[in-house]
């Protein structure tokens, strides 16, 4: 299949193209980035492009709209102009996108692969709705991705309620997001707008499928967001609540979760492992990135609390959109 990256030239971008080199199944059709680019070589903008792409010429957007010729898209566009270009693309070709645009529409899911698949059937929905023959599928900011492939496995023993506080690397925020002088020997209590989509997106993703929308999670969230002086991977401390469970058959059901295990997809990694001390200098690349790493569980009154860590542009962006896809021509969606 030919495919199109939407904001190539991005941080996202560029690891949606790094991880779709020598793809077996989706092969790099279009660059894609903004008007400024266009023209140039992919190679002239990344000085670690992939070698298979440093010849490609950017095409710009508008360009791009006109005549997409692609058989599927990833966008790492930013949010603010992705809602209408995804539409607009949606109406013939699959979109699978980093950004938020779409994910709180009641007919397009929000896909971790490993721990909701069967929210894929929002597809037939949406584009019953719609009147398109391609479709949407986002998948969630990074913070909520990491955190949903450690809560999956935890399900059979009832969640109830928990909350998260989030440690997150720089690469989160983009190459302009954050003043290196803000965050040098600093920690930043705030990301604008986190909280709110680690506490919805997560609740939306384990919700289940009722007909022709989700019921989120019944459980209780609660977040808090901060930004740390780590380049990538992101590290999240965890107290739940469960209705039942002991230390040793929470850590049994981590080392087990392996749900994607025998379809073959191309980009399958083991989604979590455990590891007495989770940390993303030592841990963010496990897996080729799409790895969580669980660990320090121990009971905490009548909680338990964990930590995890996980690459935020691999399992929490690009990869885990690429995994979408691929789930998604297995499944017979495309």
């Amino acid at each position: 299949m030919k495919v199109a990256v939407l904001g190539a030239t991005g941080m996202v971008g560029r690891t949606f193209v790094r991880l779709l080199e020598n793809h077996p199944w989706f092969k790099l059709g279009a660059l894609v980035a903004s008007e400024r680019t266009a023209g140039k070589r992919y190679g002239e903008l990344v000085e670690d492009a992939p070698e298979e792409f440093r010849d490609m010429e950017i095409v710009p957007l508008g360009e791009f709209l006109k005549e997409p010729d692609v058989d599927l898209v990833f966008n790492a566009l930013p949010a603010s102009i992705s809602r209408e270009v995804e539409e607009r693309l949606a109406e013939q070709i699959p979109v699978f996108t980093n950004a938020r645009a779409h994910r709180y529409d009641d007919d397009v899911p929000i896909l971790v692969p490993e721990v909701n698949p069967e929210h894929l059937k929002l597809i037939k929905i949406q584009r019953e709705n719609r009147g398109w023959d391609g479709f949407i599928v986002t998948n969630p900011n990074c913070s909520t991705a990491v955190l949903t492939v450690s809560l999956a496995p935890l399900r059979r023993f009832g969640i109830k309620r928990l909350h998260v506080a989030t440690m997150q690397a720089i690469s989160g925020a983009g190459f302009s997001g954050l003043s290196a002088l803000a965050i040098q020997d600093n920690v930043i209590p705030l990301i604008e707008g986190e909280e709110w989509k680690i506490e919805n997106e997560s609740r939306k993703i384990l919700g289940r499928l009722d007909g022709g929308r989700i019921i989120p999670a019944p459980f209780e969230v609660s977040a808090i967001a901060t930004r740390v002086p780590v380049l990538h991977g992101h590290t999240e401390a965890i107290f739940i609540e469960l209705e039942r469970g002991s230390v040793e058959e929470i850590r049994e059901a981590f080392e087990a979760f392996d749900p994607l295990k025998e379809l073959g997809l191309p980009s399958y990694e083991r989604p979590l492992v455990y590891a007495d001390v989770p940390q993303p200098r030592l841990h963010r690349d496990r897996g080729k990135g799409l790895t969580v790493t669980a660990g320090r569980l121990e009971k905490s009154g009548s909680a338990f609390k964990y930590v995890v860590t996980g690459h935020n542009l691999v399992r929490g962006a690009a990869g885990g959109s690429l995994l979408n896809a691929e789930l998604a021509r297995r499944m017979g969606y495309i």
